[in-house]
């Protein structure tokens, strides 16, 4: 183990033996005498996402959370986290096992936010890591968003892993990684002790301090093109990044990795409308599969076996010859990815922008279920991290670019070609086509679980299901996230499924609703004569929420908690109002 390791763990030691003193000393100490100079500068709209990093007892986590915030809190400390959970229940904070400086739990979610908060943390973050630490954090607030640090001057404690850190080292920091410095002073110490006192730092982020959404207006609008494939792989890459990024890998600070097959997949799902329709994706394509390097064999028996797009997503299973094609086609459009936008999507000043790596041979079984292992024997495509991270916040409005773009080039296209489609038809080619609204599968287990005698019960209300008037909801509304994962189905009553209408539930709602929600999971999907739905529910489950690892076998409890962050994300970045259950 390194220093950072040694560091790490000396810390955490400390505080897992005096938890239990800590937390108190920390709880008598009141947010508003310690936070006095950053409780002004506050966003004030309900709902700001707040990442409290060392949260410790959970005392500042509270405060936010009794003020409408949304809290994720961070704190590696097991003995601080029982007590923070203990003393602040608030269904408004998330608590994460996680630390400085990779952070690398809270960067699986796809998260971002509004403020983030080091209260008395930074000098934990041995020196020689505090220019990563500082970048994670970066890459972690919105635009706009500030980070607060305060920040011990004095003597350090080595027991408690502690270094010394300085105001102007932070400052310096921000500036150089493109933010500027809203405030800075110092305090005394709140609790009297000599020697002591904090400075206090707020670091304002414009735009996304990245360079990332700059570099993606300039693929969509300014670089040049050949054809409409940078644009197709960065639309499959937005679709990823919103829906599949549980599949994804961070394999360390700068990159993140992606199953080659699932791009593919995906790229093959975005294509397979167009051509279907002779729409042209290049200057002298007369929209027929000649000319394009993905559209071969594997491509045309897609079309032939009647594999429509709604098909091709993770957890489909398929056999014979469909399985023998689905595969083929993959590995035939891994092969024109790599040659072609990978290769040719480049920075302003030269040098690819994506990396992929691809196997010299594939297994081509008979039988393919569209999981994880299946996806990643393709190879990998790596994505820089400050891009992905823009996908991921910004696709709702990345994506509309790229399709305005796309539609262009194919009216350019087909007007050298003196074609004439009408812009109609155009427009239907471009709709993402998601996988039929189809809940008979919840139906039917409510009415297997009642035929061997086992009540069924209204998820939000707790009242048992007498008669076959029930609805089957989304837990998160399909017209906000069209998603009919097995886990996103839930049983409810149908006035109170009308008066949830498409709208998430709030964390309060979430909450209450914990214990009905992993039941209705546990007797529905993860029964041990049901093994074919346990794995769907697993791999879809994986695949859609982040911060799940696909490598070990899904807890309940982990996949509630992989939930309730999304609602989060979904809430800030699309904006989907909130529903509150109200009994009568």
């Amino acid at each position: 183990m390194n220093g950072v390791g040694h560091s790490h763990s000396r810390a955490v030691a400390w505080y897992d033996a005096h938890a239990v003193a800590a937390a108190e000393r920390y709880e008598q100490l009141e947010v508003g005498e310690v936070h006095d100079w950053l409780i002004p500068r506050l966003p004030r709209r309900p709902g700001t996402t707040v990442l409290d990093v060392g949260a410790g007892s959970g005392r500042d986590a509270a405060w936010f959370a009794d003020g409408g915030y949304e809290v994720v809190a961070v704190e590696p400390s097991a003995g601080l986290r029982t007590e923070g959970k203990r003393r602040h229940p608030d269904p408004r904070i998330r608590w994460v096992n996680d630390h400085l400086p990779g952070l690398d739990k809270v960067t699986r979610l796809g998260m971002s936010f509004e403020l983030i908060l080091l209260s008395a943390v930074w000098m934990h973050v041995p020196p020689l890591e505090r220019s990563r630490a500082f970048r994670k954090l970066i890459m972690l607030l919105k635009p706009g968003g500030m980070l607060a640090i305060t920040l011990r001057q004095g003597p350090a404690e080595a027991e408690r892993g502690m270094h010394e850190a300085t105001a102007e080292e932070v400052m310096r920091l921000g500036r150089s990684h493109g933010a500027y410095v809203e405030h800075v002073d110092e305090s005394p110490d709140a609790q009297g002790r000599e020697g002591i006192n904090w400075a206090q730092i707020a670091i304002r982020l414009p735009d996304d301090g990245t360079g990332a959404l700059p570099l993606l207006r300039h693929i969509i609008l300014n670089d040049d093109k050949s054809s409409t494939y940078k644009l197709a792989l960065l639309r499959c890459l937005c679709r990823i990044a919103d829906s599949a990024d549980g599949l994804a890998r961070h394999g360390s600070d700068e990159t993140v990795d992606l199953p080659f097959g699932l791009v593919a997949l995906t790229w093959i799902r975005a294509f397979q409308p167009l051509i279907a329709r002779r729409l042209p994706q290049r200057p002298g394509h007369d929209g027929t599969t000649r000319g394009l390097g993905f559209a071969k064999e594997g491509f045309l028996r897609l079309l032939q076996l009647q594999v429509t797009p709604s098909d091709l997503h993770v957890g489909m299973r398929f056999t014979g010859d469909r399985a023998m094609a689905l595969s083929m086609a993959i590995r035939e459009a891994t092969a024109n990815i790599a040659m072609m936008p990978a290769q040719y999507t480049t920075y302003p000043n030269g040098g690819p922008v994506f990396r992929v790596q691809r196997p010299r041979t594939i297994h081509q079984p008979q039988d393919v279920v569209v999981d994880a292992p299946f996806l990643w024997q393709f190879g990998t495509f790596r994505v820089p991290l400050d891009v992905w991270r823009a996908l991921q916040r910004f696709s709702v409005w990345i994506e509309p670019s790229v399709e305005t773009e796309w539609k262009r080039l194919m009216a350019q296209y087909l007007e050298r070609q003196m074609r004439h489609v009408e812009p109609a038809e155009i427009e239907q080619a471009m709709v993402w086509s998601e996988p039929q609204r189809d809940v008979r599968i919840a139906r039917d287990r409510v009415e297997a679980l009642r035929a061997e005698g086992e009540p069924i019960y209204c998820i939000w209300s707790g009242r048992r299901l007498l008669d076959n008037r029930f609805d089957v909801d989304h837990c998160f509304p399909w017209a906000a996230w069209p998603c009919e994962d097995l886990w996103n189905l839930l049983p409810a009553s149908r006035p109170v499924n009308s008066q949830k209408g498409a709208r998430i539930p709030d964390a309060h709602t979430l909450q209450e609703a914990q214990d009905h929600i992993m039941n209705w999971w546990e007797r529905a999907w993860c029964r041990t004569d049901h093994p074919g739905l346990y794995e769907r529910f697993g791999r879809e489950a994986a695949a859609t929420l982040g911060g799940l690892d696909t490598r070990e076998s899904i807890e309940l409890e982990d996949v509630f908690s992989a939930v309730s962050l999304r609602r989060i994300r979904l809430k800030h970045d699309q904006q989907v109002p909130e529903w509150q259950y109200l009994s009568n």
